[in-house]
């Protein structure tokens, strides 16, 4: 039985508050286009700047890694 310790986080690295990098890494896909998909939606209507900072509270930011 396989364990996949796969979580929802913010990437520490984001260019304003890494929910999209989050996204983008937890689904596999690539971060520009989680950008610019939200970016889309948010100009469009299709998605508030609301539901954008309620993930940015909501979605706990990624540990720091520790360099060797």
């Amino acid at each position: 039985m396989a364990t996949d310790n796969k979580r929802l986080v913010r990437t520490s690295n984001g260019m304003i508050a890494g929910v999209c990098g989050g996204i983008a890494e937890y689904f596999g896909l690539d971060t520009s286009l989680v950008r610019i998909a939200t970016l889309i939606l948010i100009l469009a209507g299709g998605l508030s700047l609301w539901v954008y900072i309620i993930l940015w509270l909501i979605i706990p930011k990624a540990p720091k890694r520790l360099k060797n």
